[in-house]
């Protein structure tokens, strides 16, 4: 077989497409398809929860719908830890990736074609498993194109995101059209005015088994061609390799001072990660809390059209694409390059609470009568209220999400390296669960209470993480 670099000049000698191997495109597509898939029916799961039966919802009351949203994006970001293992020790990434795309098209399928609490339960899980095979692996793959040291290799990470946001910003879009626009059943509501009486949800989850299923279509047909053998075995190492590992242990020397080195940079990886968590946890509100509070409090007509609720699940990636260049550009600059990263992730997470307050006026707009099923809305708040919120959050988002994931690379040693971007990961996990239960408490507690909370606690969090920098960045020793 091929040594590595043998096999990368045969990818080379492929030719390039804006100076990549064409196996990274594949990729791209792949990825952006699968997130076409993923966004689509995020955006409309909490809707599709919690309408009525009568409007083609499953009528779950919206705080068992918010802790059942928690639970399986938090999942989602738990079961690849094992489907990475799984492949690398027994199935080669691109059969996982295959295994979980085809999981994932049946989870979608389940909801399209069974709209009960069963066919939500099958669905979810099947998408929580088929991602935990899919995720991690189809990430590796990209780095397995370029050689050690290559340096366009930051450059194929930033293409490949590319893709990730594109499908996340069309998906909510498209699905958006579908259930609230092209499939939905309107009348006439009591006042007079066109209401939708019936959504169109499950074309909505058909079209993300369609994206899934064209992705997997288009990566079987060309991965063959355009990544050779690359990830079509496990990551196991031969006898020889796992002797001369051995050996290299046995006869290694261990600095007192580098040890000492390493331990404080991983304890710096420990601390961010637990800030994080809270972070995340407020800015998943998007999915669910903000969701449901925009669908029922915020004025979305424009000129003689409802905007879809969906479609606001677009405002995020639309920002990221437009907005990630300029803080490349800064963080890349002579003064940007000198903030440390503790003081970014700290301001990521007072701008996520600045944000909270533009919420916080929506609340004071909205008027209403009665409570509970009784509940009528006799005013809706402005919607430059939820945008300004949205644009905040994309700010604090860029000052903190790419910024971890170049801290850990920089600060854990080789040998810890995927773990670490797993306990990372970890900190999505548990932020999920987390925001779950905090959108459950927005009916009980009211939004106004909520909102204010979020925003206090992750700006006290945030001024706290500020103080820490100083002592943090010396335990980073040398590392900005």
């Amino acid at each position: 077989m091929d040594s590595k670099n043998d096999l990368i000049t045969r990818i080379e000698a492929q030719g390039t497409l804006f100076g990549h191997p064409k196996g990274l495109f594949l990729l791209f597509f792949t990825e952006m398809w699968e997130r076409f898939s993923y966004y689509g029916m995020r955006g409309i799961l909490i809707l599709y929860m919690t309408k009525l039966w009568a409007e083609n919802g499953l009528n779950i009351p919206s705080e068992d719908a918010s802790l059942i949203y928690g639970f399986f994006t938090g999942f989602v970001y738990f079961t690849p830890l094992f489907g990475g293992l799984i492949a690398d020790r027994f199935l080669g990434q691109r059969l996982a990736i295959t295994i979980g795309g085809i999981t994932m098209f049946a989870g979608q399928l389940a909801l399209f074609f069974m709209n009960t609490h069963v066919g939500l339960a099958i669905g979810l899980v099947l998408l929580v498993i088929g991602n935990g095979f899919f995720k991690p692996n189809i990430s590796t793959i990209v780095g397995q194109l370029y050689r050690e040291g290559d340096p366009r290799k930051d450059g194929a990470f930033s293409i490949f995101y590319m893709g990730i946001n594109l499908g996340a910003l069309l998906a909510p879009l498209v699905i958006g059209m579908l259930a609230d626009d092209w499939f939905a059943v309107t009348g006439k509501g009591p006042d007079g005015k066109e209401i939708i009486l019936q959504y169109g949800y499950k074309y909505g989850f058909l079209a993300a088994a369609i994206g899934m299923g064209l992705g997997q279509i288009f990566f079987n047909l060309f991965s063959k061609k355009y990544l050779l053998e690359i990830g079509l075995k496990p990551a196991v190492k031969s006898k020889e390799e796992k002797i001369a590992a051995k050996e290299a242990k046995a006869n290694e020397v261990i600095d007192p001072l580098m040890k000492k080195i390493e331990r404080q940079r991983l304890a710096v990886i420990f601390i961010l990660t637990f800030f994080v968590i809270f972070f995340w946890a407020g800015f998943e509100q998007a999915g669910s809390s903000l969701t449901l509070y925009t669908d029922k409090y915020i004025n979305r007509h424009v000129g003689g059209w409802e905007i879809p609720t969906t479609f606001f699940q677009s405002f995020n990636p639309i920002l990221i694409v437009a907005l990630a260049p300029i803080f490349a550009w800064f963080f890349a600059s002579k003064f940007g390059a000198k903030i440390s990263t503790p003081v970014k992730m700290s301001m990521g997470m007072i701008i996520l609470g600045i944000g909270f307050f533009f919420m916080i006026m929506a609340t004071y707009e909205v008027k209403t009568s009665g409570t509970g099923s009784a509940e009528v809305v006799q005013q809706k708040a402005a919607l430059i209220w939820l945008l300004l919120t949205y644009f905040l959050h994309t700010i604090a988002e860029l000052c903190l999400s790419p910024v971890g994931l170049s801290m850990i690379t920089k600060l854990a040693p080789v040998r810890l390296a995927s773990l670490m971007m797993g306990v990372w990961m970890l900190s999505s996990f548990f932020a999920n669960i987390l925001g779950g239960y905090i959108a459950k408490y927005t009916e009980v507690m009211g939004a106004y209470t909520i909102f204010l909370s979020i925003s206090l606690f992750v700006i006290v969090l945030g001024l706290v993480l500020l103080v820490l920098s100083r002592k943090l960045s010396k335990m980073m020793h040398g590392i900005v």
